[in-house]
């Protein structure tokens, strides 16, 4: 058995690497030409062709150049310029299997799709073929340029998607049982392209974990834009970003998208102006939000599995100045909830949060993720949807936290740096009973519990009990 298994695609040849359980893995094949010089900030243009068979044995370069500092999902960054790319690992070049393409977080402006935890190996076991793919991020992928396409970054999901239906049955896999997923801004992206009407086409199933919406408003991305320019000292211009080194645009890209706003302004913008970066409303690819293309019924013919953890981000609060813990939970909420009618029925929903620190992060996770869900489910009411909530918590900090569920999700528990977040004992159980449901809906559309259509509220709750709720959610209800 060869040690270089060898597939061909449409472009050229790749070769792979033969793993010791049999499977195989195809990494950093191009999927676009690499984005650069007068290909920067163009939407993604074809890969030149070749005819020896590329290496594929390590992963590509990376739209991230340094890893992110506070990371929990280890996320390395590789460099070159043919960052536009992807990764396949199949159990076998022969057959049609389903084809589950992930998409990673990292708020539009960080995250690389090599990690280790992403690694398709065990779904590889249960006969689904993996994809993971990079896009680009932060300005590059999704700043306002006049004369320059918007919405580079969604251009990248859908070129990677189209070389899926091109090139994935060489890879064993079938294109017309694509699954798309992704955890946190992947997640957003998900909905984005289950709300895009030119998307349709190129998959026929969604998973959304933990899901962050772009959906912002062009005006607003165009404002950053400008901002962005005078603070790199350049014109607000193709031309003029282009001379801008990519280190120097991406330094100070998260200043930009704030406005000038300081201190507590700063702080709370994420709440109150969204993601910094992300996909826009440009009239073109995204007409309208994401939530009001859903309940029109765009992708409504497409199975969606969706759902978030408990506290996304209330272990950031762990961390606040200890004066915190002497204001008052309703002080703090006016910081970032402006209605006295919200933050009123949102405590009464919320009597359990003890703390300052632990309402604001539930709070925090109630606006961006958990509302979402519900938003979501509600708003594709006469469609398939199936709604989950991660419940366990993690006993190094004893929050349900962002992106600790994502090894439960892989069947990945082993991996390096998974202990950090989940101790050295998590439970395995939980890890096979996620990654079942997840197989279960790659292969049949159906995760095994009613579907909020059919029973709305209907929850499946892991890490707690009941297995099945029907109130999992209703303590977001007043945020929506």
């Amino acid at each position: 058995m060869s040690a270089d298994p060898i597939v061909p695609t449409p472009e050229g040849p790749v070769r792979g690497i033969r793993r010791a359980d049999g499977t195989l893995a195809f990494l950093g094949i191009p999927y676009a030409a690499p984005p650069t010089g007068e290909r920067r900030f163009l939407a993604p243009q074809p890969v030149a062709p070749w005819s020896e068979p590329l290496d594929a044995t390590a992963y590509g370069p990376t739209p991230q150049r340094r890893p992110e500092d506070n990371a929990i999902i280890p996320e390395p960054s590789v460099p070159g310029d043919s960052t536009l790319n992807l990764n396949v690992f199949t159990p076998s070049p022969d057959g049609a299997r389903p084809v589950l393409v992930w998409i990673h977080g990292g708020g539009f402006s960080a995250g690389s799709p090599a990690s280790p935890w992403y690694d398709g190996h065990a779904f590889n076991r249960d006969g689904i073929v993996t994809v993971s793919v990079s896009y680009r991020l932060g300005f590059d992928g999704f700043g306002v340029i006049d004369g320059i396409p918007d919405n580079r970054g969604v251009r990248d999901w859908i070129t990677a998607l189209e070389w899926v239906q091109r090139s994935i049955r060489a890879f064993g896999g079938d294109p017309d049982r694509v699954t798309i997923a992704g955890q946190s801004a992947g997640g957003g992206a998900v909905l984005t392209l289950l709300g895009m009407p030119s998307a349709q086409q190129l998959f026929h199933r969604a998973i959304s974990l933990s899901g962050a919406l772009g959906d912002l408003p062009r005006t607003l991305a165009r404002e950053r834009s400008l901002r962005l320019a005078e603070l790199v000292g350049t014109e607000p211009t193709s031309e003029g970003f282009r001379a801008v080194g990519e280190r120097e645009l991406t330094r100070r890209q998260h200043e930009a998208s704030l406005l000038g706003k300081t201190g507590l302004a700063a702080t709370t913008s994420t709440l109150t102006d969204g993601l910094p970066w992300g996909p826009v409303i440009d009239g073109e690819l995204i007409t309208r939000a994401t939530p009001e293309s859903l309940a029109a019924g765009i992708g409504s013919g497409k199975p969606l599995l969706l759902g978030a953890t408990d506290d996304e981000f209330t272990m950031v609060f762990d961390s606040a100045p200890r004066m915190l813990r002497w204001v008052p939970v309703g002080l703090a909420l006016r910081v970032v909830e402006r209605s006295r009618a919200v933050r009123r029925n949102w405590r009464r929903a919320n009597r359990d949060r003890r703390g300052t620190g632990a309402a604001l992060g539930r709070f925090v996770t109630d606006r961006v993720f958990r509302s979402l869900v519900v938003r979501v489910a509600e708003a594709r009411r006469n469609a398939g949807t199936w709604v989950y909530r991660f419940a366990w918590a993690s006993p190094i900090n004893g929050w349900a936290h962002h992106c600790l569920d994502v090894p439960f999700w892989f069947d990945c528990l082993t991996e390096e740096y998974v202990a950090a977040v989940t101790g050295p004992t998590p439970p395995q159980a939980l890890a096979d009973d996620m990654h079942a449901v997840a197989v279960a809906f790659v292969h049949d559309g159906e995760p095994g519990w009613p579907d909020w259509h059919t029973d709305p509220g209907t929850t499946r709750v892991f890490g707690d009990q009941p297995a099945i709720s029907r109130s999992a959610y209703d303590d977001a209800l007043p945020l929506l």
